[in-house]
């Protein structure tokens, strides 16, 4: 299992080349998937929810949040929320500030949905990862509900599974299986080093086509 902390010298796109080289080419979510602040790297492991769309309000005295609220309860330091919303969904916001606040004080790592998030502005003064859809103020009551927690989901074009790592960063989300994850870490490290030693020999002026025969990375 990966040592979490030496993944902050990665990025998402060094991840998703070396997913690449193993095959693993489905691991990148959509493009649509954008960080509420670009500045935040976000690195932990899947918790996931699957929402169904519904149609009208809750009778009175039921919790159309029951779920949710006992995922979130459960958080454990390191988690990723992640929620599938069949997205981009233009109905389902399911994530906002309480649940942000919520997350923080538990120590999860972030959240990572391909529904719509609202409370935009409170989020991002609390610098907590947040990766989505969209952004729109509806509230899931009587539009969605989660049905099911901590099982596969496919969210953004990509599945996941419980316990996957989960990488975001301005160039987007990846997930690494787990079944791949110490292989493909290592070599991502190796790649960085690499990168790092043809970008010192471009900023010398070796061009471009030396470095790439030298090292092959591009």
């Amino acid at each position: 299992m990966a040592d979490l902390s030496t993944l902050s010298a990665l990025n998402a796109a060094v991840l998703s080349d070396t997913l690449d080289s193993l095959g693993l080419m489905r691991q990148a979510m959509k493009p649509f998937m954008r960080p509420l602040d670009d500045a935040l790297q976000l690195v932990g492991r899947a918790r996931t929810g699957l929402y169904m769309p519904v149609y009208a309000q809750p009778a009175a005295g039921e919790n159309p949040y029951e779920v949710e609220i006992a995922l979130v309860d459960d958080l454990q330091p390191g988690d990723v929320v992640v929620l599938a919303c069949d997205g981009p969904s233009e109905r389902i916001a399911p994530w906002g500030e309480l649940l942000s606040t919520a997350c923080v004080a538990r120590g999860a790592a972030g959240c990572v949905t391909d529904g719509l998030v609202r409370d935009v502005r409170q989020i991002r003064e609390m610098r907590f990862p947040v990766f989505c859809g969209g952004i729109g103020p509806l509230d899931t009551k009587g539009r969605a509900r989660m049905v099911e927690r901590d099982v596969p989901v496919q969210c953004g074009g990509v599945a996941v599974h419980p316990g996957e790592l989960v990488f975001g960063d301005v160039d987007g989300v990846v997930v690494i299986p787990r079944e791949a994850e110490a292989e493909v870490v290592q070599r991502a490290l190796e790649k960085v080093a690499g990168e790092n030693q043809s970008r010192d020999a471009l900023r010398r002026g070796e061009k471009l086509g030396d470095v790439f025969r030298r090292l092959g990375i591009l």
